[in-house]
């Protein structure tokens, strides 16, 4: 872990706010690929960004964040992603439950290369 330099840090490490995001990416990442498992819906990749943005001032928390879910799949379904996806948000992710007590979480659902779904929290 690192700090910027005006605060005695040297910019070469990841800071403990983007932790939070990875964390939180980490958490929902895993919940969604054993759900899809266990729904028995492949799919040929995941991948996930994060993104937040923050209050302008101190204590400078999470205001926003953004969870882009990018599926590639050659099989129709889209109910089981978008199902996996709401479960983690709103059940099993216990650092997205923790973070929407202080930001708004927007995950957005992409199929193919296509915005299938927004969710808002």
């Amino acid at each position: 872990m690192d700090a910027a330099p005006e605060v005695g840090g040297q910019n070469s490490g990841v800071r403990p706010m983007d932790l939070t995001l990875i964390a939180l990416g980490g958490c929902t990442g895993i919940d969604v690929v054993s759900i899809l498992q266990k729904m028995r819906a492949p799919v040929k990749s995941f991948t996930m960004d994060i993104d937040g943005d923050r209050a302008p001032d101190h204590p400078k928390v999470y205001t926003t964040i953004v969870i882009n879910y990018r599926f590639e799949t050659e099989h129709d379904i889209q109910d089981k992603i978008s199902r996996a996806v709401h479960l983690s948000q709103e059940k099993y992710c216990s650092v997205s439950q923790m973070l929407v007590k202080a930001a708004t979480i927007e995950a957005r659902i992409y199929i193919n290369g296509n915005l299938a779904e927004t969710i808002a929290h």
